[in-house]
Order: structure tokens, then C-alpha cells, then sequence
């Protein structure tokens, strides 16, 4: 299964796409969408035509997005919430249903504590993906969000055919 994880970001937004098959992960492609000065609405625009570039070359069957996390200036968690919605539209239009995780789940997941700092997530996206080099702290941070639904996906798969052969 194709996977695509997307660290969302007015300026920059971080994606990355790997592939998942049984317990082998490996990397496709990663990158930034980035949007430059100008109206909200013009930025908006451009990374929704970007990201939508992505999906399309890469055509991932699994899409997942970083949670929000509320920071000190209400203007900005506002503008990164509208850089959400295209994270979440984007992968929407293409039928794809989109996981949503926290970032100190995402962190847990490809680090193994919650509280890792974005080095220490850099480092074990890389030790997980070998040969992988992200172009961005964004673009790492899209990768462990991959890398944190494709474990999601394994797990409910595996959950599934237990009851499956339990029954």
C-alpha cells in the first residue's frame, strides 16, 4: 500500500510518500509545497495546486495529516488551520480517507516517546527508511506521519484477520 503523510504549513507544507508491504516500509518521494507572499487566498491556492501535483504523480491508496496544536497567537493557529483543510481536501478529492494523528502520537510511533524533538525524528525516519534523505525538517516530519498510519493500517490489518480466524 502506498501511504502519504502531510505535515501541513501555510509557508511550507511538508509531504512524503513510502510503501508499505507486510512489515517492509520503504520510501518513495518526499518534498514541500510552498506558497509564497500574497493574499490567504492565493496561498491557499497554490498548495492546494501543488499537493494535488503530488497525489497525482504519486497516486498513494492511504493519506494521513498532523493534528493541530493550539500555539500562543490565535491569527496564527487560524491560517495553519486553513493550510489544514487543504491538507485534508486534497487527498479527499482523490477518494482517499485521511488519518488524522497528533504529533506527540506521530512521535511515539517512529521515535518511541512522545516528546521527541524533530532531530531525534529526522534520525529514526531515516534509520526506518534507509536511503531516504528528506529535503526538509517538513518534509521528515510528513514522512513520520506516513510511517505512523502505515503501523495504524498493519495493526487494524492484523486485528482483522484475528477475528476473521477467531470466527
Amino acid at each position: 500500500m502506498r501511504v502519504m503523510g502531510i505535515d501541513p504549513g501555510l509557508r511550507n507544507l511538508g509531504w512524503g510518500v513510502i510503501d508499505s508491504q507486510g512489515g517492509r516500509l520503504s520510501h518513495v518521494a518526499n518534498g514541500v509545497c510552498r506558497s509564497g507572499a500574497g493574499d490567504l487566498a492565493a496561498r491557499l491556492l497554490e498548495l492546494h495546486r501543488q499537493l494535488t501535483e503530488v497525489i497525482e504523480r504519486f497516486a498513494p491508496q492511504a493519506a494521513a495529516v498532523e493534528q493541530t496544536f493550539v500555539n500562543k497567537d490565535a491569527a496564527g493557529t487560524l491560517k495553519l488551520g486553513q493550510a489544514r483543510g487543504i491538507a485534508l481536501l486534497v487527498p479527499a478529492q482523490f477518494g482517499l480517507n485521511v488519518g488524522e494523528y497528533a504529533p506527540n502520537s506521530v512521535k511515539k510511533a517512529v521515535v518511541g516517546v512522545g516528546h521527541a524533538d524533530k532531530v531525534q525524528v529526522d534520525h529514526m525516519v531515516r534509520m526506518q527508511l534507509p536511503g531516504c534523505d528528506p529535503e526538509s525538517p517538513d518534509a521528515a516530519d510528513a514522512l513520520a506521519i506516513a510511517l505512523c498510519h502505515a503501523f495504524h493500517l498493519q495493526s487494524a490489518g492484523s486485528l482483522s484477520r484475528a477475528v476473521k480466524a477467531a470466527s
